[in-house]
């Protein structure tokens, strides 16, 4: 068990993982034995590589940690993990060790040979960690690396190896026994807790701080903490609870909504502790979700030039503006020529056997521009399929969601149903969209969609 001052010095490095930090400082107690193989596993952005790096530190036992994402190949893996052993032990002072490990030249071809390296390069350790962070995701991984990489503790005795990962499968080690630690996603307070250690300041650091006194510096920084603790809470509960994925993206948003949350401030407008006063003049920035939106453009540039063409058009959420631009899409393209424009996998090109127009031979219909036409009738299974090839990433909610908001474009006249079915949510319901070029431009401008690329001409 660790000692008590180390157990608070360590819950102040890593807040709310109490228990986790108990859990694993037990299991790699370097005093009593380990277990060959350790998972880790949680949703991204939950603590699991920095309790395993600081704990590990605490416990002066050497560690090498091999990130995944960083390896193209099987075995891109492999010669990384020499590598990074290699430079883990080659920290420890000592003439002999370092003699030791000039033989190593980083070469690892298979398994095997992973194998045989590892073990001779810890023949004067009484114990070392092996972390594969993120080995979930390894790209070209064969179906026998991870329950290959986890008897690596079995045959080498001072070897432990800890896998990091996301979701794990069931007996995805084909391993019975296996410890598996979970990192819960954090809650509320537990994200108010963690944004509030690092807050943002008030003002700009035009002023350096060397030309204020100490008590002007001390007041400075209580007000940051006070009103920045606030600040969060009052996203959290408008656009991070529904919408933050993890406590990253949710630093992420409060940091572009800062600066114009505290300008009434720095203007002179407004007192650092008048949190209320604040909300109630910023509150359009809780109720827009421009900031939502990852952008290399920042935001106030992307607004002046396109302030015009959104004054006439609605501000829509962003799942309602991919359906009603997947609608439109449906509408004024062929239906044959869903494939060409949605799909994500390529089909081999199949031979014409006949037919079509002769090279050369100047074709007798005019053509003319799709989006210059009427809109077509089209069915909601295909405006639905649309509507998921098109979205970037995947956004939490049910069908009963997306339903909502289809009833809702309809309501608002923007979709129009032109069959005579009762249920107007029902699969096969005939709908048309009732919106124009401009205003669909505009609406696709505004969550950065390049909607001229799947339109047919």
């Amino acid at each position: 068990m660790l000692p008590e001052d180390l157990l608070v010095f360590l819950n102040d490095q890593i807040p709310c993982r109490q228990v986790q930090i108990k859990q694993l400082a037990c299991l790699l107690d370097p005093t009593i034995s380990n277990p060959s193989v350790l998972v880790l596993h949680g949703l991204e952005a939950t603590g699991k590589s920095l309790t395993a790096k600081v704990i590990l530190n605490s416990l002066l036992v050497p560690f090498a940690i091999v990130r995944s994402k960083e390896c193209i190949t099987a075995r891109h893996l492999l010669e990384r993990t020499i590598i990074a052993c290699k430079d883990a032990l080659g920290k420890i002072d000592d003439g002999e060790a370092a003699t030791h490990l000039s033989n190593f030249d980083g070469r690892c071809e298979s398994l095997s040979s992973l194998t045989v390296q590892l073990e001779r390069m810890t023949t004067l350790q009484s114990k070392f960690i092996l972390i594969f962070d993120g080995i979930d995701r390894q790209r070209e991984a064969p179906s026998t690396l991870l329950p290959a990489l986890a008897r690596l503790g079995e045959i080498i005795p001072k070897l432990t190896v800890i896998f990091i990962v996301t979701a794990p499968r069931p007996r995805f080690l084909h391993l019975a026994g296996v410890p598996h630690l979970h990192f819960t996603p954090y809650d509320r307070t537990e994200c108010l807790i963690i944004l509030s250690q690092s807050p943002l300041s008030i003002f700009s650091s035009a002023v350096s701080d060397d030309d204020l006194s100490e008590e002007l510096i001390l007041e400075r920084q209580e007000d940051d903490a006070w009103l920045w603790s606030r600040f969060c809470g009052a996203v959290w509960d408008s656009l991070g609870k529904g919408a933050a994925r993890d406590v990253v993206s949710l630093r992420n948003v409060c940091e572009r909504l800062w600066v114009p949350f505290v300008l009434p401030i720095r203007d002179g407008l407004s007192g650092t502790r008048e949190f209320s006063k604040l909300l109630v003049r910023n509150r359009s920035l809780f109720q827009a979700e421009s900031a939502l939106n990852e952008r290399i453009v920042s935001l106030a540039s992307t607004t002046t030039t396109t302030k015009k063409a959104i004054k006439n058009s609605h501000e829509l959420p962003y799942c309602t503006s991919y359906l009603l631009i997947a609608a439109y899409l449906a509408s004024y393209n062929p239906a044959r020529q869903d494939q060409t424009f949605f799909m994500k996998a390529h089909e081999r090109k199949r031979r014409k056997k006949g037919g079509g127009t002769a090279k050369g031979r100047p074709s007798k219909h005019r053509k003319i521009q799709r989006k210059l036409l009427g809109p077509q009738v089209f069915v909601m299974e295909r405006m639905l399929a649309i509507y998921h090839a098109v979205l970037p990433y995947p956004v939490p909610g049910g069908m009963g969601d997306l339903m909502g908001q289809i009833a809702t474009l309809a309501s608002s006249k923007m979709l129009v149903k032109t069959s005579t079915m009762a249920d107007i949510l029902d699969a096969g319901t005939k709908w048309r969209v009732n919106v124009g070029w401009e205003y669909i431009q505009v609406i696709a401008r505004t969550i950065g969609f390049e909607i001229e690329g799947f339109l047919a001409e």
